[in-house]
């Protein structure tokens, strides 16, 4: 017997793509503001956060066996609509009725002693908030935000999620092709993701700027008291100290 919601067989990916994009028009006339989550070519991901997310979706023995439900919808274009808030998901997704299914993910935000952890980690090795959101730094600090339990991103215990549809499954296809409609949304715009976690990106590029503004004052600050005992000797002894050639 077909589960619920299940896609006929027979139904081609071009036909599953056309009427997932009619849909989208439907909408599209009552909200002109809808996201839909499109796919291009045949990666779900392609960015360094968009893989990072998607990649730890899959690590967890939790999700594993039921997160690859979601793939074949996502890729031909279900999830209608997708907007990332602080500490949660909403989508509608495309499913064999008439009426798209309504999607809600909450997701905890990030615990305080873990950013302030990951911001004290970070300093001096990242130079601008371009390289971070483009995810152009070095491993140790991939391997950082990607550490489960007290990296960036979420484990299954943080997740929460609700879909309209009848399917009794506990993660049904249509929250796991949310979820990595996620990853593909983070592909366009990284900042999402800090959005999510409930934290401020621009606080941890101001953290790493601010020590590196520190290191630089304490070095000056080193020179200046020589030079400021220099002009004491001087002052004291009526003598010129000799410095040697820079």
């Amino acid at each position: 017997m077909r589960s619920y919601d299940e896609y006929p067989e027979y139904i081609s990916v071009a036909e599953r793509k056309r009427k997932a994009q009619i849909a989208v028009e439907k909408l599209k006339q009552k909200d002109p503001e809808i996201e839909p989550v499109l796919i291009e070519g045949r990666k779900l991901a392609t960015t360094w956060w968009g893989k990072a997310w998607n990649d730890n979706l899959e690590r967890y023995s939790d999700y594993e066996n039921r997160i690859g439900r979601g793939r074949s919808y996502v890729r031909h274009g279900a999830v209608l609509d997708l907007k990332i808030k602080r500490g949660k998901i909403k989508a509608l997704v495309k499913g064999s009725r008439a009426k798209p299914y309504k999607v809600e993910i909450e997701i905890r935000p990030l615990e305080d002693e873990i950013w302030k952890k990951i911001k004290k980690s970070s300093e001096g090795k990242i130079d601008s908030l371009q390289e971070l959101l483009a995810g152009k730094f070095p491993k140790a600090l991939s391997e950082l935000f990607t550490t489960k339990g007290s990296g960036l991103f979420p484990a299954p215990t943080e997740i929460s999620f609700d879909c309209s549809c009848p399917d009794w499954a506990a993660l049904c296809k249509h929250v796991a092709a949310v979820l990595y409609g996620v990853g593909a949304r983070l592909d366009h715009d990284p900042s999402l993701f800090f959005t999510l976690r409930g934290v401020k990106v621009e606080e941890l590029i101001t953290d790493v700027i601010q020590g590196k503004t520190k290191a630089m004052l304490g070095k000056a600050q080193v020179k200046s008291r020589r030079i400021l005992e220099d002009a004491d000797i001087t002052a004291i002894f009526g003598v010129e100290v000799e410095k040697g050639n820079e």
